[in-house]
C-alpha cells in the first residue's frame, strides 16, 4: 500500500468514528430529556387524580432515528399517552347526598326599645327525609319561629335555587330535632345509614350551608374521630358522633355522610373553644342517625314525644360528696313535684336514689337512660336511701306533655 492510499484509509476510518460518536451523543442527550419529560407529566397527573380533577394529558416522548441526521427534527417519531384522572370519592358522595340538603331560613319581626319594629333573620340547614317534603333539622335552628307565631319559616332547594314556605310538623327540644314540611312533591330524599355500624376512622362528609345561604352546599371532608361523645350544652347532655369535618355556624341541621353518601348524623354542635378560652379545631358533633330517625318517625305521625316522666330535680353525688357528707353515691333528691309520679310513690326531698330497676346509679343521666327505655304507665322500682335505711319505692311513670320534663 503506498503511502497516499494509506492516508486515505486513515482519514476514512477517523471520520467513520466521528459520525458514530455525534450520533452516540444525540441519543443520549435526547433520551436525558424524554426521561423528566415523561416523570413529571405522570406525577402531575397522579396529583390531579388525587384531587378529583377531571384532567387529560399528552405525552411527548421523542425517539431516537436510525438516522442521525433527522433525530432533531423527529417531530413523526413521537409517543402520545393519554391520562385521564377519575373522580375521587367525596364527589361521587356529594353528587348523592348534595341535592337533599336545604337552607332554611327564619324571619321575624322584633320590637326594638323604641318600641318600633325590625326584621330579623336566622339561617340553618335541613335534610330532605321524604319526597312529599317533610324536611329535618335541628331544634335551634327554629326555635325562634317555635317560639314566635308570626315568624316565617322558608327553604331554598339545592338543586332548583327554589324557595318555598314551611310550617312546622313538631319539634322535640330534649334530643334538639324538629321537622318542618313544605307542600312540595318529588323531591330528592336523602338516604339514612345505620350510625351504629360506624367505625371511628371512617371518612365522614359535612353538607350544608356555613354562614347562610351565599354558601349553599358546602362540604367538608373529615373523619369519624369518636363514638357516643358525651357533650353537655344548655343544660343537656348528648351522645353525639365527633367529627372533625369543618361544622360552622349554619350548618346546623345539616347531613353528616359516609362514604356510600348516606346520612349518619345531623350536625348540631362546634366546640370553638375550651372552658379555659383556649381555641381549638377540628371538633364538631353530629346526632347519631339511629337515634334521630326515631324520633324524626315520631314527630310525623303525633306532632310530639312522649317520654315517662318521674317528676324529680336531684344532684349527683359523686365519691367526695359522699363521703363528707356520709351518703351514698347516686342522686340526691333536691325537689319533688308536686302532684308528680315521684310524690304520689312517695319520694321526698333529701331521698338518694342509688339505683333504677336493679341497676346501680350514680348520675342523673343514667337514671334518665333507663327510664326513657320505657313507657308511660309503666312501673318501675327505684332503690332509695333515706335517713342511712335502704328501700325500694315503686313509681308509676305518667307523661308531662307541657314542659316535656326529661326526669
Amino acid at each position: 500500500m503506498s503511502e497516499n492510499e494509506e492516508e486515505k484509509k486513515i482519514t476514512k476510518e477517523k471520520k467513520a468514528t466521528e459520525q458514530k460518536s455525534v450520533g452516540t451523543k444525540m441519543f443520549i442527550k435526547e433520551k436525558r430529556n424524554s426521561t423528566p419529560m415523561f416523570i413529571m407529566a405522570v406525577i402531575t397527573a397522579i396529583i390531579a387524580g388525587a384531587i378529583g380533577s377531571v384532567l387529560t394529558y399528552t405525552i411527548i416522548t421523542k425517539t431516537n432515528n436510525n438516522n442521525s441526521t433527522n433525530t432533531s427534527n423527529s417531530n413523526n417519531n413521537t409517543t402520545r399517552i393519554k391520562i385521564e384522572a377519575t373522580d375521587s370519592p367525596v364527589v361521587a358522595i356529594a353528587k348523592k347526598a348534595g341535592p337533599s340538603i336545604v337552607g332554611i331560613k327564619i324571619n321575624a319581626m322584633s320590637q326594638t326599645m323604641f318600641g318600633s319594629l325590625q326584621e330579623s333573620s336566622e339561617e340553618g340547614s335541613g335534610i330532605i327525609y321524604s319526597q312529599d317534603g317533610y324536611i329535618v333539622t335541628n331544634y335551634h335552628v327554629i326555635e325562634s319561629a317555635i317560639k314566635d307565631s308570626s315568624a316565617k319559616i322558608s327553604v331554598t332547594l339545592a338543586d332548583s335555587d327554589e324557595t318555598i314556605e314551611a310550617s312546622i310538623v313538631g319539634y322535640d327540644e330534649t334530643t334538639d330535632l324538629a321537622v318542618i314540611k313544605v307542600e312540595k312533591t318529588g323531591l330528592t330524599a336523602a338516604e339514612f345509614g345505620k350510625s351504629s355500624e360506624l367505625q371511628v376512622g371512617d371518612i365522614a362528609v359535612a353538607i350544608g350551608n356555613p354562614l347562610g345561604q351565599e354558601l349553599a352546599g358546602s362540604v367538608t371532608v373529615g373523619y369519624i374521630s369518636a363514638l357516643n361523645r358525651k357533650i353537655t350544652t344548655s343544660g343537656r347532655t348528648y351522645k353525639l358522633i365527633q367529627t372533625d369535618a369543618a361544622i360552622n355556624p349554619g350548618n346546623s341541621g345539616g347531613a353528616l355522610v359516609n362514604s356510600q353518601g348516606q346520612v349518619i348524623g345531623i350536625n348540631t354542635v362546634k366546640i370553638g373553644s375550651s372552658l379555659s378560652g383556649t381555641s381549638v379545631e377540628g371538633l364538631g358533633f353530629a346526632i347519631p342517625s339511629d337515634d334521630a330517625v326515631d324520633i324524626i318517625n315520631k314527630l310525623i305521625k303525633d306532632k310530639k314525644i312522649v317520654r315517662p316522666y318521674i317528676g324529680v330535680s336531684g344532684i349527683n353525688v359523686d365519691e367526695t360528696t359522699a363521703k363528707m357528707n356520709n351518703l351514698p353515691q347516686g342522686v340526691y333528691v333536691a325537689q319533688v313535684v308536686t302532684n308528680s309520679p315521684a310524690s304520689k310513690a312517695g319520694l321526698q326531698k333529701g331521698d338518694v336514689i342509688t339505683g333504677i330497676e336493679g341497676k346501680d346509679i350514680t348520675t342523673m343521666e343514667e337514671l334518665n337512660e333507663i327510664k326513657n327505655t320505657k313507657n308511660v304507665g309503666d312501673k318501675i322500682t327505684l332503690k332509695v336511701h333515706r335517713q342511712n335505711k335502704d328501700m325500694d319505692v315503686q313509681v308509676t311513670l305518667e307523661s308531662d306533655d307541657t314542659t316535656q320534663a326529661s326526669n
